[in-house]
Order: structure tokens, then C-alpha cells, then sequence
């Protein structure tokens, strides 16, 4: 397990932050009850101007099990199949104590073989919106990262749409009656 020391931790967190992105959205809440899927195209490779590295596509799924609001100072969340590296799992504990945490959820990735294209991850992102416009698929984000931080690009898209997700799952617990 990677620790970051005092000095550093919170500079290299926002490097790797910064370092990965959601250049496809999606706009779906998860449900309030119940599981919700999460599907991705993860596309790694290097970043413009920096060492070349080939380019993968893997295309995942991450299965999100009895989504509830986000509180602080509950247990941690449970994550499976996210991270390769220890340095992965040191940014992802880094964020996870510095936040609210996920209450009693369980996050499970299934992340499906890595294709090797000979594209630039530009190229390769043009070409998954593509093909995902044509099949009229909204439902599916596209997600880019070095290698390293594979995992870190994924729990940053879960995270995303868990935290965009609780105004309308707090709204449905009113609405039945669970919340004031």
C-alpha cells in the first residue's frame, strides 16, 4: 500500500485527478434502490507531449449495489475488481478520506480485456463517439487515463455519478415517505 507523505499527498492526489478523465457523459441518476450499472469504455494511453505508450481500449461495467446517499463517518465503501497498483489504491484512499464517504455501498468493475489500437487516445476517443452516436447509445461514458490510473478513472466516474445522483435519490426517499 502506497502512503503519500504530508508534504506531497495532496498535490500528487490533484495530478492524478487531473490526470484522467470523462470526456463522455452521462446524465442518468442511479436508482435509489437496488443496483445500477454503470458502463464505460476506458481508453489509456499517454497524455500529448509526454512518452508514448500504445493505446488500449477495454470496455467495463461497474455494478453499483444499494446505492444510499453519501454521509460522512460511515464505513468504507466496498471496492472490487478497480485497482491493479498500489499507487492507484493510495489515490483512491487519499480521496475516499478526505470526503464523504459512500455509505454501505458496494462497487463491483468488471473490466474486460484491453485491445492494443495503433491510434492516438484523440483518435481512439473520436472513434468511440462515434460509433456510440451511431447506435444512439447515451447510456455509456467514455473515459481516458494513463495506464498507471486505470482504476483511478473508473472510481472517478462512479464517484461522479453517485455524488450527481444523490439530489434526486434524497428527493425519492422524501417521496416515499423516508426522509422530512
Amino acid at each position: 500500500m502506497v502512503y503519500f507523505d504530508d508534504s506531497s499527498q495532496e498535490s500528487r492526489f490533484r495530478e492524478a485527478w487531473k490526470s484522467v478523465e470523462i470526456v463522455r457523459q452521462v446524465s442518468y441518476s442511479l436508482f435509489t434502490f437496488g443496483e445500477s450499472l454503470l458502463p464505460y469504455y476506458l481508453v489509456c494511453g499517454s497524455p500529448p507531449r509526454r512518452e508514448s505508450v500504445p493505446v488500449t481500449i477495454s470496455q467495463g461495467e461497474v455494478c453499483v449495489k444499494r446505492p444510499m446517499i453519501i454521509t460522512p463517518e460511515r464505513a468504507r465503501p466496498d471496492l472490487a475488481g478497480f485497482f491493479e497498483n498500489e499507487e492507484e489504491q493510495g489515490v483512491a484512499e487519499f480521496l475516499l478520506s478526505r470526503s464523504a464517504q459512500f455509505s454501505r455501498l458496494k462497487f463491483d468493475n468488471h473490466r474486460g480485456e484491453r485491445q492494443q489500437v495503433e491510434d492516438s487516445v484523440e483518435g481512439a476517443v473520436e472513434k468511440l463517439n462515434r460509433k456510440l452516436d451511431n447506435e444512439d447509445e447515451d447510456r455509456v461514458a467514455i473515459l481516458t487515463a494513463p495506464p498507471q490510473l486505470a482504476g483511478v478513472a473508473i472510481l472517478r466516474y462512479t464517484a461522479e455519478r453517485v455524488w450527481e445522483s444523490a439530489p434526486e435519490n434524497i428527493q425519492e426517499l422524501r417521496e416515499r415517505g423516508f426522509l422530512p
